[in-house]
């Protein structure tokens, strides 16, 4: 096998090769065209896994039908957060908010980042895939903090201590993975591959594996945002970089989503042990209900958004949760119409916060009369979010209930409501922020607004039509997850 031509390859070099490089160079002009090519060469190179015959699983990377939906995805919104990086993180410097010096530094961080991700995707052992959710986790982490404000430490702090505990747990969960699979498979590298796992589940001691997957469950579980469990993240949405924010909620949340669906189908392959359903069920239903009810507390902007993404993690993991080609199709969808749009509506609430000089919802009024190329673009972006037609989170959301109905119809009750409460707070908030009496800076913004509309046009064309391919494939991926 050729590995520099090889995609897999590309997908992890280009991303570490990149971060060396913008360690190194100075000037932020340079830094930033730098980091949006290493962007746009790695999303290339994930989409080239389309027409290339994928490598055969080895002892550290697989990619299969599952992983390509996340890495497709994961290097989309890291190429197009990285094109508003480039306008937002200038004015950050413009205005004495960073130096040169940090932006080298996140200009670094941020590939490591994606090379982190991207790993975990890859990764066809469940101990390389736990160190690159943990070195994607430490690099956000880093860039909470980049603001050296207090809030800013406080809340990398945060994230730090509640992502460590959270991380340990899955250690312990993978160890013990590990050790339901040694009598069986052997010692070594053998009993950690995902591919021999599989094959070999039905043989595992099932009362390890369900001790197991509850630490697992927890531990990523931490990570993807679910309540109990979520305090890390309204705060490290508010306080880091907004480009950070988007990368949280777009695709660091899906990581840990990825890890949870590998081990939820290893359990499955063994029939003696729990069904993880019910469990995913609990804490999915659970944090949409919490999300819902703390939407209509939040006086700050960015974390508004936080517990919207709370609630959205909260309806995703319900849905795999109920399992079936229906409900799996649909939380596949939902977590893809969830990256895109929650992201568009980030790129908008960065420049927007930027404008006005705070992230106070009583400060932010009137967009679309003083700003419209940002306000409609936020207008666009939470009517999608709170699963209005014809965008494509109503279709996710609709197949999500329709499932819930036909199989658990008293489980549809608080899903169904817990959707309402969420919906009629993100109205309430949008009506002042767009419509209102414009308060606050109107000065003229510069904005790149294709990362924002690209995506927004792509869930609207999702709630109009999905492609026959497309749907085939969403379809042949819900039947393996069970």
């Amino acid at each position: 096998m050729n590995l520099p031509l090889d995609p897999v390859a590309l997908v992890l070099l280009i991303p570490i090769v990149a971060a060396a490089l913008l360690a190194l160079l100075p000037g932020y002009r340079l830094t930033a065209r730098l980091n949006v090519l290493a962007s746009l060469l790695t999303l290339l190179a994930a989409l080239s896994l389309f027409v290339t015959e994928p490598p055969a699983p080895g002892l550290y990377l697989l990619v299969d039908d599952l992983n390509i939906v996340f890495i497709i995805l994961n290097t989309f919104v890291g190429f197009t957060t990285s094109v508003f990086s480039a306008n937002y993180i200038a004015h950050e410097l413009e205005i004495g908010r960073l130096t040169p010096a940090n932006l080298r530094f996140y200009h670094a961080m941020y590939q490591i980042m994606m090379f982190g991700m991207n790993l975990a995707f890859v990764s066809n052992n469940i101990g390389l895939m736990w160190v690159a959710v943990e070195l994607a986790t430490l690099t956000t982490v880093l860039m909470v903090g980049i603001y050296r404000t207090h809030e800013a430490l406080e809340a990398a702090w945060k994230y730090f201590i509640l992502g460590s505990v959270g991380i340990a747990f899955a250690l312990f969960g993978t160890i013990l993975v590990y050790m339901a699979a040694q009598p069986v498979v052997g010692e070594g590298y053998d009993a950690m591959v995902w591919t021999l796992l599989i094959t070999h589940a039905a043989t595992f001691d099932p009362g390890i594996l369900n001790v197991a997957f509850v630490f697992l469950l927890l531990g990523y579980g931490t990570k993807v945002g679910l309540a109990p469990l979520h305090a890390w993240l309204p705060d490290a949405h508010a306080e880091g970089p907004t480009p950070i924010s988007a990368v949280l909620s777009g695709l660091l949340l899906n990581v840990a989503l990825y890890a949870v669906l590998r081990f939820k189908i290893l359990l499955a392959a063994s029939p003696d042990a729990i069904a993880p359903g019910p469990l995913m069920v609990t804490m999915g239903l659970t944090s949409l209900l919490f999300a819902a009810f703390m939407l209509y507390r939040r006086r700050d902007i960015k974390r508004l958004f936080a517990y919207s993404s709370i609630e959205h993690m909260g309806i995703i993991v319900f849905a795999f949760g109920m399992g079936g080609p229906i409900a799996n199709f649909a939380g596949l969808l939902h977590m893809v119409m969830h990256s895109l749009t929650k992201s568009a509506i980030f790129y908008a609430v960065g420049h927007i916060a930027q404008i006005k000089g705070t992230q106070r919802l009583s400060s932010i009024r009137g967009l679309t009369e003083t700003h419209p190329g940002l306000g409609w673009g936020l207008v666009i972006g939470v009517v999608a979010i709170a699963g209005l037609p014809p965008l494509g989170i109503f279709m996710s959301e609709f197949l999500v209930v329709s499932s819930t109905f036909a199989r658990q119809p008293l489980l549809a009750i608080p899903l169904v409501l817990g959707l309402l409460i969420a919906f009629g707070a993100l109205l309430l908030r949008l009506t002042g922020v767009a419509f209102g009496q414009p308060r606050g800076s109107i000065a003229p913004v510069e904005a790149s607004y294709m990362p924002m509309y690209s995506h927004l046009a792509l869930v609207l064309c999702a709630g109009i039509y999905l492609p026959p391919p497309l749907v085939a494939w969403f379809q042949h991926i819900a039947s393996l997850l069970g």
